[in-house]
């Protein structure tokens, strides 16, 4: 018997069952994120957004019960791995001053990583004729968007407040060979100027012949 032939109602059903399993995960990894973040202001970013993952997860819901489906969950390799990833960088940077700046690299991978998932439900909810659950879909979708844009003022905030910390500095020796290049330059630069400055002597007056006598 001829395997089923797969359909983007397929893909829309596998593709939910994903996002479904991201989003409980990365409910629990803002949940860290939360308590690991030193910044008040990303504290709250942080949680204000697991808050909002809550009625994420209830939105999906909701989108299973229109498409007919029950609402179930696949194992996320791309969250897995992201969320995998926040715990290494929080063992080895917990306790540094890059710790938010980490942070916020980790959250913003995942929300990256839903946004675009959102946006390619929406687009094949849209598709299928399925324009409650475009609607729906479209509104996390917002949100994420919303989330990234949050993260990415606070770390711009503390980059700002940290001024030109971190800026590469000029290895020894590096400085005196500039001057020293800069120095012949001119110096080349001068010496063309020089010779440009003289002038051809004039060539002496060819004496008369002596008048014959």
């Amino acid at each position: 018997m001829a395997a089923k032939e797969k359909t983007l109602s397929d893909a829309f059903y596998e593709t939910l069952k994903d996002v479904y399993w991201a989003e409980k995960q990365g409910t629990r990894s803002l949940g860290k994120a939360a308590k690991a973040a030193k910044d008040p202001e990303l504290k709250k970013v942080f949680e204000s957004h697991r808050e909002e993952s809550a009625h994420q997860i209830e939105r999906l819901e909701q989108v299973f019960e229109i498409i007919g489906k029950t609402a179930r969950a696949k194992t996320c390799e791309a969250m897995k791995g992201i969320s995998e990833e926040m715990t290494e960088d929080l063992e080895d940077f917990g306790d540094t001053d890059a710790a938010d700046a980490v942070l916020i690299g980790c959250a913003q991978a995942v929300e990256h990583y839903e946004i675009a998932r959102y946006g390619t439900l929406k687009s094949w909810a849209k598709q299928l004729g399925f324009a409650d659950a475009e609607k729906l879909l479209g509104e996390t979708l917002e949100e994420e968007k919303k989330a990234d844009q949050m993260l990415s003022d606070v770390a711009d905030r503390n980059a700002n407040a940290a001024g030109g910390e971190g800026e590469i500095e000029e290895e020894d020796g590096e400085e005196d060979e500039d001057e020293e290049a800069r120095g012949e330059l001119e110096g080349d630069e001068a010496d063309e100027k020089a010779k440009g400055d003289k002038k051809p002597a004039k060539k002496a007056p060819a004496k008369k012949a002596a008048e014959k006598a």
